[in-house]
């Protein structure tokens, strides 16, 4: 079921993992097994328990900045587009990424504010909730360099201490919206110049790695980069992009 709804491909290794999660959610549901839980769920596609399951498998690692060499090529590059430019965070988590594009944005383009957009989506509706409030402990920020963290955030204070918040100049940058990859329509209005979708396609199969990069190759104005992660490669798997970096591809065609 959430393969089918989502994509997500639990390997065997997390076998123990999914019957605790599951178990979990049948008893908190009030169902008398895990197999009357599941009933439910697939006789109520739309429902709040539905999303709750969905989010229960998703895994939020995510941090600031990550994979670093991305921003400094993604300064680069924006600085030799024309505006606007439009940024599509695909797997945004709790926020971290995207706010770590929305920053290396104004840094690039200090001049253009107010022409760079961030787009940031994922399926997971609670950490799409988190990352709108913009609120992080010191310790998840704490790879931020010292000028960009006051730029950019507000320091907590009283019962806030030891918690920042991102300020309005970089939150208004974005708009936050959960959604699925597997919808077979995504509400995209334009195209971008860049797309982040990095260390997401691990959790998906070989032909649901294939459609969605067919699907993002026609997203991206000429040129435009698709970022992946680390540990992701996509040469063989389709013909619509080809390796222009580290991890780092742009559309053929």
């Amino acid at each position: 079921m959430l393969k089918a709804r989502t994509g997500i491909l639990l390997g065997e290794h997390k076998r123990e993992m999914a019957i605790r999660t599951l178990g979990m959610r049948a008893r908190r549901m009030g169902a008398e097994s895990v197999g009357a839980y599941l009933s439910v769920l697939a006789q109520s596609p739309d429902s709040a328990e539905w999303h709750d399951f969905v989010n229960a498998f998703t895994i939020n690692h995510t941090a600031f900045f990550r994979e670093q060499h991305h921003f400094e090529i993604l300064k680069k590059f924006v600085r030799t587009r024309s505006k606007p430019i439009s940024i599509w965070c695909a797997a945004a988590s709790t926020g971290e990424e995207p706010y770590s594009l929305a920053m290396t944005l104004r840094e690039a383009l200090p001049a253009a504010q107010g022409q760079c957009r961030v787009w940031a989506t994922d399926i997971d509706t609670q950490a799409i909730a988190r990352a709108r409030k913009g609120v992080y402990t010191l310790e998840r920020v704490k790879d931020i360099p010292e000028e960009l963290l006051k730029k950019y955030f507000l320091r907590g204070t009283a019962a806030k201490a030891g918690l920042v918040r991102v300020k309005p100049i970089l939150r208004d940058m974005i708009d936050f919206e959960p959604l699925n990859l597997l919808d077979p329509r995504w509400p995209v209005d334009g195209k971008f110049d860049a797309i982040f979708c990095r260390n997401t396609m691990i959790y998906f199969d070989r032909d649901t790695q294939s459609v969605l990069l067919d699907r993002f190759a026609p997203l991206l104005k000429k040129d435009g980069l698709l970022f992946a992660g680390h540990s992701e490669n996509f040469t063989y798997l389709t013909k619509r992009f080809k390796l222009q970096g580290q991890t780092v591809y742009t559309a053929v065609g």
